[in-house]
């Protein structure tokens, strides 16, 4: 048996880094930048702490392009590196300087530094736009200054520098095929994504600013101004303050900030701060939602450390949630190496279940402190809510408390509030608690008003999700209440009780009506059905059988129904009233085409009332009308 050591060649580590580890060569600027603000921050951290007595002043990081030259440079004013360590930290491939640093200080509660770098592999995503980079460092130690300079090889020299001030400065030799990174606007458009709240300062060119006007100009005076350094980020971004500290003209004033596009206000906000156990700080919007859950989602951006990483947050932050706008910041996300994108693990699930619980208490909150508030926010914000029920089973239970069911009436009520409210009149004679529901209130019109003139109550629920969520909570109440949509048959037999009309048509007359009517009506639509009702109720009705219909639309928005019948044909139930005088006139009549003739119109008439007349059976009937009021 042989043993021995596995040779790791790093001959090609170039060409892997620039294939595979980043899939975005505008990453490099991220990177680079995230490895100025640690060393700034270490540097702020050895003057906290004592070791060093330096006076740093304001240190900031700043950007510039030499197009002559056709370089980029990146200058920090932070620890920098003496030569020793420029072998220890560069030539090292994946040796992280701040994963060393925060040990050696982790006494000195370093890890409160922010400081963002695990892999030590950032600084070579450098060579995926470069084909020479030279990094120019002098440490905050009594210690030469180093030059160290490679073009994309395992080469390199390394020899003593000229700089004279502390800190680094990379200056990246941009290939010919990546001549963008040389332009102003698109170094701005990465800062502006990648770097917009990192926690030191980054400057790049300068702008001119306006000086306040002095009290005894003249008003026709033009203002001075002065050239200032343009600052491109806000290091001190809401989400890193506490709740305490920050108003609501705060709060709308940051959203502003994340989507200056945005004109509207969000309706409410949510805080995110917790160190135990985990990090995670955050602040979640409620923007207005409209019932498409398809265009709402990648609205969250996810940092560590300020650091921009994605707006994929797909996973650290609950599904029903990715509707929502803001940011969430934590160094305890695990991310790939490149820092991409999320790994799954535990931590995560931890994140999420925490985002879940401080979601829906801040919504209870909101319930309890505003209830008239809460009713008026209702439409703009239920698909989330009623999504979360949906997908999330400890979100289902807390909503119990906030979770509102308006009424075609415009009363809101609880799902408990709703059950005592009814319950005396909608109660089956099989025991069963009838909940009455209309998706659309003006297509609907009729039915809702044939209940609501029974005393019945009939809640609007009109979200694309609510076929699925009705069947949730009837489920969670084991059967013993049942959701029936107000149009899915006549209004006596949604709610049965123990009474029934009594037909003034015989067997053989029932027989002949039901003849007359399959005869004209298409039976691949349309399955005719002959009640006993009221003389006064409507001759003929559609309806569309509620587990049908419910399990169809259930199909079609995914995730339960029953296979294939998202694509099934509309099938509708054909009500005929017996008691209404015009079935009798029907049925009486002599001719064969004024039978029909009636048939038809009657058939159009409730097709009309359900808005399913529609092309060429819309246009018969409006002739056929004419005719018939000559």
């Amino acid at each position: 048996m042989a043993t021995g050591n596995i040779n790791v060649s790093v001959e090609n580590i170039f060409p892997l880094i620039k294939k595979f580890l980043y899939s975005d060569h505008e990453i490099f600027l991220r990177e680079l930048i995230s490895n100025a603000t640690d060393a700034t921050l270490k540097m702020n951290h050895l003057v906290r702490i004592g070791e060093s007595k330096i006076d740093i002043g304001q240190p900031k990081i700043e950007i510039k392009i030499d197009k002559d030259n056709q370089t980029l440079h990146i200058i920090d004013e932070g620890v920098g590196m003496t030569k020793d360590e420029v072998e220890k930290y560069i030539n090292e491939v994946a040796f992280s300087g701040a994963e060393e640093f925060l040990e050696k200080y982790k006494d000195s509660d370093a890890k409160d530094t922010g400081i963002i770098g695990h892999f030590g592999l950032g600084f070579y995503s450098a060579f995926m736009v470069a084909n020479k980079v030279e990094i120019k460092t002098k440490s905050w130690k009594d210690e030469p200054a180093a030059h160290w300079t490679c073009e994309g090889t395992t080469e390199f020299t390394l020899e003593e520098g000229d700089k004279l001030e502390r800190g680094t400065e990379i200056v990246l030799h941009i290939n010919d095929d990546e001549k963008e990174f040389l332009e102003e606007h698109r170094i701005n458009e990465l800062l502006i994504k990648y770097n917009k709240f990192m926690q030191v300062p980054i400057k790049f060119g300068t702008k001119e600013k306006e000086l306040p006007k002095a009290e005894d100009a003249k008003e026709d005076e033009e203002p001075k101004k002065v050239t200032v350094d343009n600052i491109i980020n806000n290091p001190n971004p809401a989400w890193t303050k506490q709740p305490a500290e920050l108003e609501d003209k705060d709060y709308n004033s940051f959203y502003r900030e994340l989507y200056p596009t945005q004109f509207e206000e969000p309706l409410f906000h949510i805080h995110l701060n917790v160190d135990y156990p985990f990090n995670l700080t955050g602040i979640l919007y409620f923007p207005k939602l409209t019932n498409d859950l398809s265009i709402q989602k990648d609205k969250i951006q996810l940092y560590q450390n300020q650091v921009f990483v994605t707006d994929n947050v797909e996973g650290i932050v609950p599904e029903f949630l990715t509707m929502l706008k803001g940011v969430i910041d934590s160094p305890d996300i695990p991310l790939n190496v490149s820092r991409s994108y999320l790994q799954a693990d535990g931590a995560v699930k931890k994140i999420a279940s925490y985002i879940t619980r401080k979601v829906a208490d801040k919504l209870k909150s909101l319930f309890n402190d505003n209830r008239e508030d809460f009713e008026k926010k209702w439409n703009d914000i239920k698909v989330v809510i009623e999504y979360g029920m949906l997908s999330e089973d400890k979100f289902f239970e807390k909503a119990q408390k906030f979770a509102l069911y308006p009424t075609t009436g415009d009363q809101y009520f609880t799902f408990e509030e709703l059950k005592n409210d009814i319950t005396e009149l909608q109660t089956d004679k099989e025991g069963k608690l009838v909940v009455l529901y209309a998706s659309n209130k003006d297509q609907q019109h009729s039915y809702i008003k044939r209940a609501e003139a029974k005393g019945y109550k009939v809640l609007l629920l009109d979200s694309p999700i609510v076929p699925h969520l009705i069947q949730k909570l009837e489920q969670e109440n084991e059967q013993k209440v049942s959701f029936v949509r107000v149009d899915s048959d006549h209004v006596d037999n949604l709610i049965k009780k123990e009474t029934e009309q009594v037909s003034k048509l015989s067997e053989e007359e029932k027989e002949t009506v039901k003849t007359s009517f399959e005869t004209v009506v298409p039976k691949e639509r349309y399955t005719v059905q002959l009640e006993a009702l009221d003389s006064d109720t409507a001759p003929v009705m559609i309806t569309q059988p509620e587990f049908m219909r419910r399990m169809k639309e259930m199909q079609q928005t995914g995730g339960g129904g029953m296979f294939g019948m998202g694509n099934m044909p509309e099938m509708y139930n054909l009500v005929v009233n017996i008691n209404n005088p015009l079935i009798s006139k029907i049925l009486k009549a002599k001719e064969d085409s004024k039978k029909e003739t009636l048939i038809k119109q009657t058939l159009d008439l409730a097709l009309l009332s359900q808005n399913l007349l529609k092309g060429e059976e819309l246009t018969n009937f409006v002739e056929r009308s004419f005719k018939l009021i000559k």
